[in-house]
């Protein structure tokens, strides 16, 4: 198994730029995620972030857990707010309105915001090579709605808009594969992380902020809620996750593939599935196909490594 990090526990920052006292369900493995992406990020930034769990947990008036500058856009323009605040600042630095610095422009967005809603208008901002960071915090399905299917809904997962019943198995489409679409956009910068790796992520959300350009960083987000599971499993579930192959961890960096663990068996999916409600109604059947299908992706992922 190989690693590629940077950071070690005395070099992370103990400020918290996404504060304690959010209102998230207990065991959100989202506000983990968000809360370890603010960390490499510093201070001299501007985070956008689209309608969804993350927005409704952090702003309720009069209270707020953003320390660093924050803008709340709508589901589908997150990307274009992002684009119009780089701009602009790329502007009011060429006219000398203010001192020539860094500032970095980070959007933040759940999976229906991103893969759904807007994909529009990511795909447009990374078309046009603006410099900035999108993090899609991934718990697959609209989650502070109700638990609405999405886009990302994993093949079997049960919703409240695709439920299990006497026929139906759930949902009947194949997870979208987001990292792929903003690969194929040519951008310097994509991967694959996950709160349970803490170290890693942080380390490509450094790498991401860090790449002139559009960079992409996708980040699988387990949810007691929505997925079924008991709060204390969150982190155990996000490591299942990597160590089944249903969601690898790796970047692409100028189009170069990297595996940033690998093993050399995966552990069957079952392992991860059968702690989580949304898939407890699924055949043996079904499970041996999702079984090959996870098995295939991971072969073709590592071909693109080689």
């Amino acid at each position: 198994m190989e690693k590629y990090a940077v950071f070690v526990p005395k070099l992370v920052t103990k400020r918290e730029n996404f504060a304690p006292g959010h209102r998230a369900c207990i065991g959100c493995g989202e506000a983990l995620a968000v809360r370890l992406a603010c960390k490499p990020l510093g201070q001299r930034v501007i985070i956008v972030t689209a309608t969804g769990c993350i927005e409704i947990i952090s702003s309720q008036l009069p209270y707020t857990s953003w320390r660093v500058p924050w803008i709340h856009t709508l589901f589908e323009n997150t990307a274009a707010v992002a684009s119009g605040i780089e701009s602009g600042l790329k502007i009011l630095m060429k006219k000398g309105r203010i001192a020539q610095q860094e500032i970095k422009v980070v959007a933040m967005a759940g999976d229906g915001a991103t893969s759904d809603i807007g994909l529009q208008a990511l795909s447009g901002a990374m078309e046009r090579g603006h410099d900035f960071l999108y993090i899609c915090f991934d718990n697959e399905a609209y989650m502070n709605t109700g638990v609405q299917r999405s886009s990302a809904t994993p093949f079997g997962a049960s919703t409240t808009t695709s439920p299990a019943g006497r026929v139906s198995i759930g949902q009947v489409t194949w997870k979208k594969d987001m990292p792929a679409i903003a690969a194929a956009h040519d951008i310097p910068y994509v991967a694959t992380a996950c709160p349970s790796y803490p170290f890693d992520l942080m380390d490509k959300v450094a790498k991401g902020a860090a790449t002139p350009g559009p960079a992409y960083v996708h980040i699988l987000s387990p949810c007691p809620t929505g997925w079924r599971f008991a709060p204390d499993l969150t982190v155990r579930l996000g490591r299942l996750a990597v160590e089944t192959g249903i969601f690898p961890l790796y970047e692409v960096e100028n189009g170069t593939y990297r595996l940033n663990f690998d093993f050399p068996k995966l552990r069957p999916v079952t392992d991860y599935m059968k702690l989580q409600g949304r898939f407890r109604h699924l055949s043996e059947d079904v499970i041996n196909k999702i079984q090959q299908r996870v098995n295939r992706e991971y072969a073709k992922l590592r071909e693109k490594v080689k």
